[in-house]
């Protein structure tokens, strides 16, 4: 099957300087930073509370920081940003699927939202990637917390986006699914993709570059 991001992707880069977020009183984490480019993972780790979806969400632009800046191929990100939203896919452990409508009615307008054109076909294939394609004509509500979960990750096959944010995303996800996620996310580093994901599975993904990210609680 070809994907819409078979090809290799052109050079990129995301800089974080004095990242801080502070939730009420509580000083989640302070003074983060990091390099990403082309080929390499990140791996936020932490304990529960730490802020690691937090520090997700600052990255994906749906959360500001205290304090703190992000520059994407040398320019910086500002709020609402559409150069660098484009070239990002976040999934979140909330998934962000609407429960009345079917699976495929969700990617397909998640894609053309992002501006791609994808077709009821290729929609399918990428249910069937992630083994939850008789699923497709289901609304969501009526499917398990995996089938969710699988259908919001089949939007790793209908992306052109270099850069990914994945929030836990082998939870709630059987063997043979953890099998093909990680076999998904191998594909993106070789085509010059990256990613930054958390994580509580004992993975293991083929990146040019890996870094750990530590955040203290």
């Amino acid at each position: 099957m070809q994907h819409l991001s078979g090809i290799a992707l052109i050079y990129k880069k995301l800089l974080a300087q004095g990242l801080t977020c502070i939730r009420g009183d509580r000083v989640l984490f302070r003074n983060v930073g990091f390099t990403l480019e082309n080929g390499s993972l990140i791996y936020v780790l932490g304990e529960n509370g730490s802020g690691k979806s937090s520090l997700l969400r600052i990255l994906s632009g749906l959360l500001i920081p205290e304090s703190g800046e992000l520059f994407w191929d040398g320019k910086l990100i500002k709020p609402g940003d559409e150069n660098y939203h484009s070239d990002l896919l976040y999934i979140g452990h909330l998934n962000g699927l609407k429960d009345d409508l079917t699976a495929a009615e969700n990617l397909l307008m998640s894609a053309r939202l992002s501006g791609y054109k994808v077709t009821a076909q290729t929609v399918l294939n990428a249910l069937r990637e992630i083994g939850v394609g008789r699923c497709s004509n289901l609304p969501v509500r009526v499917l398990s917390q995996g089938q969710k979960r699988r259908v919001a990750l089949a939007r790793l096959w209908l992306t052109e986006s270099p850069l990914w944010i994945l929030d836990e995303p082998f939870a709630a996800l059987d063997a043979t699914s953890v099998d093909v996620l990680v076999t998904r996310l191998n594909q993106h580093m070789v085509n010059g993709g990256m990613a930054i994901i958390t994580t509580h599975q004992d993975v293991v993904i083929n990146a040019q570059f890996t870094q750990n990210l530590r955040l203290d609680s």
